[in-house]
């Protein structure tokens, strides 16, 4: 029984395999998932040193062309990031999946398994105990009705969005999209749609570019609760579902889906990753899974396979890698267990893949918290940089209340759009998080805040959109800089207050400066913009004419030895903050 079961998952596979894409079946079937050897005690076995083994070769083709599978030759072919990211500056995260049924926030998918959690805790409420309904049940019962990409690519579109972050696959193994290596994906269960693909089909009809996020480098660890169990009550010492095997699925409804291809192999017999696991968010100490080396491999390459997958069929604008190391699997941070050239591989086919499609390479790879690389793009996680930082292209990311859904999140324009402002006059990019609800559909408040991020980027985008940094990047009351919170985007960014001092400067594609005072004073307020005084001379030449975005009657200005000092006019119309441009002599950058 037990062969016939693992001859019903192999046809499976195979059928995947065999699926035809967008560019025909170029790419390799998935090898076998090797013997994965017998569990020792927990916490009983030392990780390898990860900084003295070698890095594995990844027996995995890659697409012709100039780009070899190593940093250098990616280093020296690419050239350079696309002038669109700058030109674009404000994206949208779609980050959205079944874990969104939990109504839990980020991280339901593991933490259902962590008891006395909030997860848990509606898990046992809405779906029952993880030993009988686990995670793959919420897989099979989501169902987005409400979720119209579409829809809401218009509507991002009109928020000021330029370009969409989507996500492909989670720290929960589901893929979004008609995987060729997944079986546990959106075609066969939940919604039984290929989401990934209505949101490329979405986003190209509305001329807006997208890249496809890839979460799943360190599930293979972050998965290790679905292998425990009840410490005390009446289920104490039943086993959660992570440990059932192929087998155990005859006569259910998930016979012939392996459960090691979603929960994966049990891996607590290393020391730290049972309790790391069952940490609010912690990696396991740095090291190599050393009794594990051929399914570290076979799952490295698992990973890339399915990044190659959607570039084949998606061909998106970028992609993007989620993790916490200079690159998935380095053996170090949430890259540890395994170190291979698995990173370089993709990277290198989605570049060679991108030159024979267009011609060029117009793309670019995130890699977060890599050090600067040209070919690579970083990101700042619910973080605002100290400094301006131009030593490497970077998209700064944060959510609206969660990365999934939960209740209660403060849904406002002003801390968005504030954010916006920090992260842009420091030479950045945005990508802001937007929680749709479980059935795929926006909540009344966030259409309303995502309308009046619209009405202000129209206004205001002369020195938003294109632009870059100035010589510095703001100013406030007394010399300090008064800064927005960083941080998930909630309540304290939406009261944080600001006044008529709190400046921030870019300087626009057209060439002037333009300085955004991050509230809007009274009418009748004179903003004084310190920076701007003649005796400062910060823009080598006088000041000559002041606009302030959106008003077009006389705006009352003088530049004195110490401020620019603008007289606001009527503002009651304005919201948010105030955009004001300043020209000095044409052709002058402000610079």
């Amino acid at each position: 029984m037990r062969i016939l079961t693992l001859i019903t998952a192999t046809a499976l596979l195979a059928s995947l395999a065999s699926a035809a894409d967008t560019v025909g079946a170029t790419l390799p079937p998935l090898p076998p998932i090797p013997a994965i050897p017998a569990a020792q005690p927990m916490d009983s076995v030392p990780m390898a040193d990860s900084r003295s083994a070698p890095e594995v070769k990844l027996d995995l083709p890659i697409t012709p062309g100039p780009y070899a599978p190593t940093w250098e030759s990616i280093e020296k072919n690419y050239p350079g990031t696309p002038a669109w990211l700058r030109e674009a500056k404000f994206g949208i995260w779609v980050h959205f999946g079944p874990q969104a049924a939990g109504k839990s926030g980020d991280w339901y998918a593991r933490n259902l398994y962590i008891p006395d959690s909030g997860a848990y805790k509606n898990h046992l409420a809405n779906y029952g105990h993880p030993s009988e309904v686990g995670y793959k049940e919420v897989l099979r019962d989501w169902n987005p009705t409400k979720l119209d990409p579409a829809k809401l690519v218009k509507i991002y579109k009109d928020a000021g969005a330029r370009y969409l972050i989507i996500q492909g696959v989670h720290h929960d193994q589901y893929d979004m999209w008609n995987s060729k290596y997944q079986p546990w994906n959106s075609t066969r269960l939940g919604p039984k749609r290929d989401l990934l693909g209505e949101w490329t089909k979405a986003a190209r009809a509305d001329g807006i570019r997208f890249g496809v996020t890839f979460h799943h480098e360190y599930s293979w660890w972050w998965w290790q609760t679905a292998f425990g169990a009840d410490k005390d009550g009446p289920r104490a010492g039943v086993p959660y579902d992570g440990h059932l095997t192929l087998a155990d699925g005859k006569g259910k409804w998930w016979e012939g889906l392996d459960p090691r291809l979603l929960y994966g192999v049990d891996l607590r017999e290393y020391k730290g990753v049972a309790a790391a696991a069952n940490q609010g968010w912690a990696p396991p100490a740095d090291g190599i899974f050393q009794n594990h080396a051929a399914y570290a491999k076979w799952y490295a390459t698992w990973w890339a396979l399915r990044m190659m997958d959607v570039v084949d069929k998606y061909q998106p604008d970028f992609i993007y890698t989620d993790g916490f190391s200079s690159q998935p699997f380095s053996g170090f941070g949430t890259g540890t267990g395994q170190k291979s050239d698995a990173m370089q591989r993709v990277i290198a086919d989605f570049y060679n893949k991108t030159l024979q499609r267009r011609g060029k390479v117009d793309v670019f790879s995130i890699v977060k918290f890599r050090g600067k690389t040209n070919g690579t793009v970083n990101t700042a996680e619910a973080d605002i940089p100290k400094d301006i930082k131009s030593d490497q292209d970077w998209i700064a990311e944060t959510p609206v209340g969660d990365w999934f859904y939960a209740p209660g999140f403060t849904n406002d324009s002003g801390a968005v759009i504030r954010n916006l402002l920090e992260e842009v006059s420091r030479d950045g990019n945005i990508g802001v998080s937007i929680s749709p609800l479980p059935d795929g559909s926006l909540d009344d408040a966030t259409v309303k805040m995502l309308k009046e991020i619209g009405e202000w980027t129209r206004l205001n985008g002369a020195g938003i959109y294109g632009s870059k940094a100035w010589t510095r990047l703001g100013e406030g009351a007394d010399g300090k800089l008064n800064v927005l919170p960083g941080g998930k985007l909630g309540r304290k960014q939406a009261e944080h207050p600001f006044a008529a001092s709190d400046i921030r400067f870019t300087v626009g594609k057209d060439g002037n400066l333009y300085a955004y005072c991050m509230t809007v004073p009274a009418t009748g307020t004179q903003v004084r913009i310190t920076s701007l005084g003649t005796t400062a001379n910060a823009l080598g030449k006088p000041v000559k004419s002041v606009t302030l975005l959106g008003y077009t009657g006389p705006l009352a200005w003088k530049q004195a030895p110490d401020a620019l000092v603008v007289t606001l006019p009527d503002t009651s119309a304005f919201k948010t903050a105030l955009g004001f441009k300043i020209e000095t002599t044409k052709g002058d950058e402000g610079n």
